[in-house]
């Protein structure tokens, strides 16, 4: 609701048309680039705009397990969750994608390959890891970390049909923050969508390795193309926000503000000052809560996983 009615940030899809008729239709693997602090709330107004942001899945790491609301509803909503570490994630892993096998709605399985978002340290680091492998340097993106993809496209093949390769980016060079969007500032995303059937995904490990890491370097192109005319190629689409958002915001800001207010008046008008003060700690304590859940997004404040990491074998 943040994003699509307050801030009115505006998304548009670069794809074709046959693409366009499948999105919402079918089971389906999406990889996207790591980079901004919104971009997940990008992905969320085109699962809410195709239909399926009920059935959406991610593979995320454990410790937004801890992040109230949100990390709960992550546990019931069955995500995939993992602690970056493949020798301990590993069955983790399986059993959660093999709960997914059979899913009986249209699911989108979301993948952030890099494995933490893009910052210069972690870039140079990530590119001096390439070089050592003799893998082409990537100008915008992490190198890829592989075990998660192979995997999901080994327990899910016979039910995903394609994978849906995403690379975002936002116009006028802007980088948003969810602070922005709570500020109400409006930003114009672009996302270039293409699809892969599954049956030319290699069955073999590390041949499908190798076709993420060729993914990665035309992504990186992708983004070059877009730096340098403000466009990606393929039909430009706007699919239409939908009310539900809206109207759903409505119904609990309803019921569950209106009492809130009503006990706030009650309490000043008890003329209790430690009531008061308690009420007002409270309302502190959920301003601080509201505040760090932000600050789960901001890149300058995100985990040190890639510094280092990239350094160890995969």
């Amino acid at each position: 609701m943040l994003l699509e009615w307050w801030s009115r940030t505006e998304c548009t899809l670069f794809t074709d048309q046959a693409t366009m008729q499948r999105l919402g239709k079918e089971h389906v693997v999406i990889i996207l680039n790591h980079n901004f602090e919104i971009d997940f709330l990008c992905g969320w107004t085109m699962c809410e705009r195709f239909g399926v942001l009920g059935s959406s899945k991610v593979l995320a790491k454990r410790e937004l397990l801890c992040v109230p609301v949100i990390g709960w509803t992550w546990y019931f909503l069955e995500i995939v969750f993992c602690r970056r570490r493949w020798e301990e994630d590993r069955d983790t892993v399986v059993r959660g994608l093999q709960r997914l096998a059979d899913y009986p709605e249209h699911m989108w399985f979301l993948l952030y390959c890099e494995g933490t978002r893009f910052t210069e340290k972690k870039h140079r680091v990530s590119m001096e890891v390439a070089a050592s492998k003799g893998l082409p340097v990537l100008k915008y993106h992490l190198l890829p970390r592989t075990k998660g993809f192979t995997t999901a496209v080994q327990c899910l093949r016979g039910t995903v049909a394609a994978v849906y390769d995403v690379t975002l980016n936002f116009r006028g060079n802007k980088n948003p923050s969810l602070l922005g969007i709570l500020y109400g500032k409006k930003y114009e995303a672009d996302m270039c969508v293409r699809r892969f059937p599954l049956e030319e995904i290699p069955l073999d490990e590390k041949e499908a390795a190798q076709w993420l890491h060729k993914l990665y370097q035309e992504k990186d192109a992708l983004q070059e193309m877009y730096a340098q005319e403000g466009v990606f190629p393929g039909q430009q689409f706007k699919p239409a926000r939908r009310p539900w958002t809206l109207l759903n915001f409505l119904f609990w800001a309803t019921v569950l503000l209106s009492p809130l207010f009503s006990f706030a008046l009650g309490v000043f008008a008890s003329g209790s000052p430690l009531l008061i003060l308690t009420f007002l700690g409270f309302v502190g304590a959920a301003s601080f809560g509201v505040r760090r859940l932000i600050g789960v997004t901001e890149i300058e404040k995100g985990s040190s996983y890639g510094n280092q990491e990239f350094k160890k074998k995969e």
